[in-house]
């Protein structure tokens, strides 16, 4: 049964449940002390341990822990003075063991929760998301299957597996249920992994490199009648690995739900996967629930049981909070809240504020980051970070301009330059040949056959219809290639017949 989201939203309340995997950037892996470096040859930074070989016995890794217990106290839980690991017992073909260390019944952070702004259509709205637990467990190795045209299991002609990432310390946020997001609960979503991805960013655990899995959400979706208090039955949606992603996920599942449960049926509690090209999901398989996994504790480790002194220093270590630092570079630049969103939502404030660190203003940084430079980045489908165009360039380039040795428009070609490989601002001038004409002698050589080859547009302007101008000073900007300052030229013309600004 189709239905739009429109409906989806009038009729049901979406109950969302998001599970976070972050990818810890230690030097070793979470039991052993194989290396973690992305993209290494396959199966060579592996090790008895990590590939579960008899005998072996794991350690745990500190620093995975001090990283926990920081991300545990950014996002404001309790840290427990006893928690211990479980072996969760299930057979995937990348996972060597057949089982997977992890955190069952007593995890290391519990009870926290992240406030988060959100720009709806009715201005900035808080949000709050509770979390459950924060646990540490490995990552599984990888496969690849290879043949078929969707790079997945079906109708690959054969997998080839790497457990290079097998053993990789990983740590789950788990959020409890969130409510009350209703329209905007793909919003809340995407706002929720930014926020979180912005905090890991800042305490250094994880380069939170989503498009490399090192972050990755799990989306929990059901939906009930509006006014009803019993959960609906769920699905969860693995391994999204994007934010636009996560907040497509989201709303696709609320509007399959809300088909499903229009036409009559019940939904299925099973894991499902999202497409990017068609932005639907698929299923994957059914659910299982705690018991399936036979949790045991895991006899080859020893409880952890940080002092409360550890902690503290931890703690006392913790920077700056996003949200603050947003407050604090708001207030500083003097941007109003909807410019400040524009930037958030667009990703672009840590190069805008690097900008501003190189000698940009803050304004003109903003203008190039959320302007020409956005404008590129959505044609090409890229985030901004990811074109060939640095803060430092961009810091460059707001310089000339300010000089008077770049127009807007030159400006602007440059810009596209740098970003398709031509070199830094300075080189993309030179050899593009761009030059402003600056000289009043040329501009007015210019302006004088401009007024000659319109006379009827230059009395218009002597008779005080200033509107008209523009036709000359296009005219002007055509005779010097796009080089001459258009704003200079406005006022020699005006002067020139008469008139003043």
């Amino acid at each position: 049964m189709a239905i739009s989201y429109d409906e989806v939203i009038t009729k049901y309340d979406p109950v969302l449940g998001l599970e976070v995997h972050v990818e810890l950037g230690t030097a070793s892996k979470m039991f052993c002390g194989c290396a973690t470096v992305f993209g290494g040859e396959p199966n060579t930074q592996v090790c008895p341990v990590c590939l579960g070989l008899p005998g072996s016995l794991p350690v745990v890794n500190g620093k995975a822990i001090e990283y926990t217990i920081a991300i545990g106290l950014a996002l404001n839980c309790s840290i427990a003075p006893f928690s211990r690991f479980a072996r969760k017992n299930y057979f995937y073909p990348d996972m060597p063991k057949n089982f997977q260390t992890s955190q069952y019944d007593e995890p290391i952070c519990v009870n926290g929760y992240l406030d988060l702004e959100v720009e709806t259509e009715d201005g900035v709205k808080e949000f709050r998301v509770e979390i459950e637990r924060v646990h540490m467990e490995e990552d599984t190795g990888k496969s690849l299957h290879v043949g078929g045209a969707t790079g997945r299991i079906h109708g690959a002609d054969y997998s080839l597996l790497d457990y290079n990432r097998a053993g990789i310390p990983l740590v789950e946020i788990v959020t409890k249920t969130i409510e009350g997001t209703g329209k905007y609960a793909p919003l809340v979503a995407k706002a929720y992994v930014k926020e979180l991805r912005d905090i890991l960013r800042g305490l250094g655990v994880s380069d939170v490199k989503m498009e490399q899995g090192s972050l990755r959400c799990d989306a929990n979706v059901s939906l009930r009648p509006v006014g009803e208090k019993k959960l609906g039955i769920r699905s969860e949606t693995k391994n999204v690995n994007s934010l636009r992603s996560v907040e497509r996920a989201v709303r696709a599942e609320m509007i399959r739900h809300a088909g499903i449960l229009g036409s009559g049926e019940r939904v299925k509690q099973e894991t499902r996967h999202f497409h990017e090209n068609t932005g639907e999901t698929t299923p994957g398989r059914s659910k299982e629930q705690a018991e399936d996994y036979r949790y045991f504790p895991e006899p080859d480790l020893v409880p952890v049981a940080p002092s409360k002194e550890w902690i503290e220093e931890i703690r006392a270590r913790l920077p700056e909070r996003p949200s603050d630092r947003r407050k604090r570079l708001q207030d500083a630049w003097a941007v109003p809240d909807k410019e400040m969103a524009a930037m958030v939502n667009a990703d672009v404030l840590d190069l805008v504020e690097e900008s501003v660190k190189l000698g940009a203003d803050p304004t003109k940084a903003r203008g190039w980051w959320l302007g020409e430079i956005a404008r590129i980045a959505n044609e090409r489908e890229v985030p901004a970070s990811e074109l060939s165009i640095s803060p430092k360039d961009v810091a460059k380039i707001v310089e000339l301009v300010g000089k008077g040795e770049l127009t807007d428009k030159l400006a602007r070609q440059v810009v596209e330059g740098v970003i398709n490989g031509e070199g830094s601002p300075q080189e993309v001038i030179e050899a593009r040949g761009f030059k402003v004409v600056s000289d009043d002698g040329a501009l007015l050589a210019a302006i004088e056959k401009a007024i000659a080859a319109q006379p009827d547009v230059a009395e218009k302007v002597r008779d005080g219809h200033i509107p008209a101008a523009g036709a000359l000073i296009g005219a002007v900007m055509k005779e010097t290639k796009g080089q001459a300052d258009a704003s200079k030229v406005r006022s020699l013309l005006l002067k020139t017949l008469g008139q003043s600004e």
